[in-house]
């Protein structure tokens, strides 16, 4: 159900986080916990059903009506620069519904297929995380179907989890805003430890890769979520640092970078500080024999390409994990530019990352 925000997600935060039959996922992003919330949450066929019968009827007497009522709109920055003015009519019309529904599960399935109506009824570019603003010669003829998407996402997302709940079985699973980096740790923490983490930290500081935070802004701050615009500084690498790593397998990398961009190579160290922050406080959480399956991307920077996986693969041998297997892939439903401008130079372009690799590492001591 719903879309990948929102799901790759990210930050480890980001990752699920297993032990026996019972689940633990954990994000910094709150749009992200709605959604995986509502994907697995059961919310029984007839209930479902027919919150979304009284919905289809109240939507067809408004577009027979052929106005839609005036409901209070969200105080959002530049509301109308990301969104026409019978978007956002329609859009508060939506909100004002579903913040009536009583059912909390029911609600928190409705908002996830708002979220993503948002984004897809919004002035923004397809196929990129951050937020830019599509060409003028489109802004004339975008005339999205609110009611439409809303209810293709509906009917999608209904299916889905209708399937999805056919599959689970015995599972206990539940979210958690915990951010690993500052020692945080998701609760419950099962004796022993948990037995396997399978996440996808970000490829790179928000700064200068994929911006999470500013894919989900607009969602969530239609929906309500407080600090909407800090998810990006609380990721990994949000804070910059001026602090070197030593004895790294990104060192030598991020020293090239210095040399041609000092700002640059602070962004990136800050990164890997984080992420190895984070590795440093998981490993404390997991059992004695537990397996590690870390998704992640080697980006280039300035033409630099910095060895994330060998990263990963130092920071968990630091801590009695060995390597077992690293599996490259195509990235999947792959959301941001073909291209990008490392230099910074106009006209000078240079391909994106377009294979990831999965490390699996596995404790061996005691």
């Amino acid at each position: 159900m719903a879309a990948r925000p929102v799901l790759r997600h990210r930050h480890l935060v980001g990752g699920g986080i297993a032990v026996r039959h019972a689940q633990l996922g954990c994000d910094i992003n709150p749009l992200v916990r709605l959604i995986t919330t509502a994907k697995l949450t059961p919310i029984p066929p007839r209930l479902l059903a027919a919150h979304l019968d009284k919905l289809n009827d109240c939507l067809f007497q408004v577009e027979f009506s052929c106005k839609v009522p005036d409901k209070p709109v969200p105080e959002i920055p530049n509301l109308a620069y990301w969104f026409s003015e019978e978007v956002i009519r329609t859009l508060a019309f939506l909100r004002a519904w579903i913040d009536e529904v009583e059912e909390e599960t029911v609600r928190n399935f409705l908002w996830v297929a708002f979220s993503e109506t948002v984004r897809e009824c919004s002035y923004t570019r397809n196929g990129e995380f951050k937020l830019h603003r599509m060409p003028a010669e489109k802004l004339a003829h975008f005339q999205p179907d609110v009611f439409g998407i809303f209810r293709k996402k509906l009917s999608r997302n209904q299916h889905g989890l209708a399937i999805f709940m056919e599959k689970r079985q015995n599972v206990e699973a539940s979210v958690s805003s915990a951010n690993t980096v500052h020692g945080e740790f998701p609760m419950p923490r099962p004796l022993g430890g948990y037995d396997i983490v399978v996440t996808s930290p970000p490829y790179g500081d928000s700064h200068t890769t994929v911006a999470y935070g500013q894919f989900s802004r607009l969602a969530s701050e239609w929906i309500g979520f407080p600090n909407a615009r800090k998810v990006d500084r609380l990721a990994m690498g949000g804070h910059r640092t001026e602090s070197k790593l030593a004895d790294s397998p990104v060192t030598e990398a991020i020293e090239e970078i210095r040399s041609v961009d000092e700002k640059r190579a602070n962004q990136v160290a800050a990164f890997y500080t984080d992420l190895g922050s984070s590795i440093h406080f998981v490993a404390k959480m997991l059992s004695s024999r537990a397996t590690v399956c870390y998704v992640v991307g080697n980006r280039s920077v300035k033409g630099v390409m910095l060895p994330t996986d060998a990263f990963v693969i130092s920071e968990f041998g630091q801590h009695g994990f060995s390597h077992r297997k690293t599996i490259v892939r195509n990235i999947p439903n792959k959301r941001m530019p073909t291209k990008n401008s490392p230099s910074n130079v106009a006209g000078k372009t240079a391909a994106t990352m377009h294979e990831e690799n999965i490390v699996v590492c596995q404790r061996t001591t005691p």
